[in-house]
């Protein structure tokens, strides 16, 4: 999966993926905290939502495949 395809992305998710410049996009679906593993990992297979105004990926974990979530605070943001 590229970060370009948007699977399971909410329409306000979207939005404000589309936000993000594409580098900073890579560095975060690549700097993931995995509890089961105990290290920053990159994330897969991840959905996105809005939840509490902020963009939440929800997904899988690129070496033990458990679950792991990246909440990306919106004040962060500037949304075009």
């Amino acid at each position: 999966m590229t970060i370009e395809s948007l699977p399971e992305f909410t329409a306000p998710a979207a939005r404000l993926w589309a936000a993000i410049p594409v580098d900073a996009r890579k560095r975060l679906l690549a700097n993931v905290w995995c509890g089961k593993c105990r290290h920053a990992v990159a994330i897969t297979n991840f959905t996105g939502a809005v939840k509490a105004g902020d963009l939440l990926l929800v997904g899988k974990c690129s070496e033990c495949h458990g679950d792991v979530a990246r909440l990306i605070e919106t004040s962060e943001i500037a949304v075009k």
